[in-house]
């Protein structure tokens, strides 16, 4: 594997970690609460958004080993909702602090890598070029 592989193979690896810890998480509420928890009385919007990470984290995580390009996809789609959205129910109706700087910290590590693992994974979908020998 070329050193541009490895470094995808690296960030992909962070990005499933970060991911199943969120899908564990969002897998305990909805153990512990029922699929259709309200989360305290939360708009609608917000518990179908947090309720569906607990599929679709796992998910991107997969799309990470099987499919990188549309795992990186998936991974930048969801971090950044996550953000907005927590960042909405934060100013609206308070934050849980802890939470939110990791999300903040991942969300930071993903726009800082993803343009590293995007690239070697597109280096890795081009075939090579024969040499051209005269």
């Amino acid at each position: 594997m070329k050193k541009a592989g490895n470094q995808s193979f690296l960030i992909r690896l962070v990005y499933i970690l970060c991911l199943a810890g969120a899908a564990y998480n969002h897998a305990r509420t909805v153990a512990e609460y029922g699929i259709t928890y309200d989360y305290g009385g939360l708009p609608l919007f917000v518990c179908l958004f947090w309720t569906a990470l607990t599929f679709i984290d796992p998910l991107a995580a997969i799309f990470l080993l099987v499919r990188p390009m549309l795992g990186l996809a998936l991974t930048v789609a969801i971090i950044v909702s996550d953000v907005v959205i927590n960042s909405w129910v934060g100013l609206k109706y308070g934050f849980d602090m802890a939470s939110f700087l990791a999300q903040l910290m991942f969300l930071v590590f993903v726009m800082l890598t993803v343009r590293i693992a995007w690239r070697a994974e597109l280096g890795a979908c081009i075939p090579s070029q024969p040499e051209v020998t005269h």
